[in-house]
């Protein structure tokens, strides 16, 4: 079993997402804060590091999938929309933060492309699992 699925989920991504940041390994685009995360949120999201965390989540779920696609990690990350006079249904997040955020994985060595989507380099297991690992 690896180290990365020993540890909350939350808290891992939440730990990536600062080294990510504080190593400047992704830079947040300009836009990423004038825009929603997607067709089911109401508003912009109120995390100032949400791109960070979005990405980290993007790495760890790249973690435990063998091969994803932009497609798949946008209904992933999708919601319910409320409709006003039918009923709820599911609408597919925004494929744009989705997408820069796996290039700029990929520009930092932690994920890399196929022909048909995207999978983890050793580079980012190892990033994952030294974060995972109990400190000393």
């Amino acid at each position: 079993m690896s180290k990365a699925a020993q540890v909350q989920p939350n808290q891992l991504i939440a730990v990536a997402a600062e080294k990510l940041k504080a190593d400047k390994l992704v830079d947040a685009p300009a836009w990423v804060g004038m825009v929603k995360s997607g067709a089911p949120a109401e508003r912009l999201p109120q995390d100032a590091d949400f791109f960070y965390t979005r990405c980290a989540s993007l790495l760890y779920t790249l973690y435990f999938r063998p091969t994803v696609g932009v497609r798949r990690l946008r209904n992933k990350y999708g919601g319910k929309r409320q409709h006003t006079v039918s009923r709820r249904h599911h609408t597919k997040a925004s494929g744009k933060i989705i997408r820069v955020g796996l290039q700029l994985l990929e520009k930092a060595g932690l994920v890399k492309k196929l022909k048909v989507g995207r999978e983890i380099t050793a580079k980012g297991k190892s990033f994952l699992d030294k974060l995972a690992a109990p400190k000393q």
